[in-house]
């Protein structure tokens, strides 16, 4: 189990090794940074974007969140952490594409699944069920085809709310018309844990295939 006092011992292994290695690559770094790709991933610590797609630091611009939702576009007030997120992605850094990656065994969409979360206060869980709610309507046709529980359930839930989050991306108005210029284009994964393997979506088809 690693600790904050294995992590300092991993941060000065880095100082030792791939900062000074990489020492002109962070002082460039520390002028600005221009990556050309966004991902919105989960915050589940078995799935690291930067690992995944074998990346050095300022290629990817990330952005993690339980179940690797995106909002819809709101103008009502509130924190909206993934909206400012992407607007600054789009607007500011200019990112070419973004990537929704959703992936197996995910926490927070078995719980949009089988709804174990409705109802649990605040702080108990009620939080995050309000967070999946987002997949409500995605879960209410998972369920009448597969149910609520196994393997295969689970998987469809998966592949749903990747495509949600494609859905709610398109409300942003600086996405869609970014993407209907050829400016900005949109993917779809998931990243299957136990066996490291990458489903990427045909959005014209809504089929996921292997990479």
């Amino acid at each position: 189990m690693t600790l904050f006092s294995d992590m300092l011992e991993g941060y000065s292994r880095f100082r030792d090794s791939d900062w000074k290695e990489e020492r002109e690559r962070w002082e460039i770094l520390g002028e600005g940074q221009s990556p050309k790709v966004m991902v919105i991933a989960c915050s589940d610590s078995r799935v690291d974007p930067t690992q995944i797609f074998d990346t050095r630091p300022g290629e990817i611009f990330v952005v993690r969140n339980v179940a690797a939702l995106v909002p819809p576009f709101e103008t009502t007030p509130g924190l909206h952490g993934v909206s400012a997120a992407l607007e600054f992605a789009v607007q500011v850094l200019k990112v070419e594409e973004i990537l929704v990656m959703g992936h197996g065994l995910c926490g927070g969409c078995q719980a949009a699944l089988n709804k174990s979360l409705e109802g649990a206060p605040l702080g108990e869980g009620g939080f995050v069920a309000n967070w999946i709610s987002l997949l409500d309507e995605a879960q209410s046709h998972v369920a009448a085809h597969y149910g609520t529980h196994g393997a295969e359930a689970e998987r469809a839930m998966e592949k749903a709310a990747v495509k949600v989050s494609l859905h709610n991306l398109r409300t942003f108005p600086c996405i869609s018309e970014k993407e209907a210029s050829g400016e900005l284009t949109l993917h779809g994964a998931v990243f299957a844990i136990s066996d490291g393997a990458l489903h990427v979506l045909n959005e014209e088809s809504g089929e996921f295939s292997t990479v």
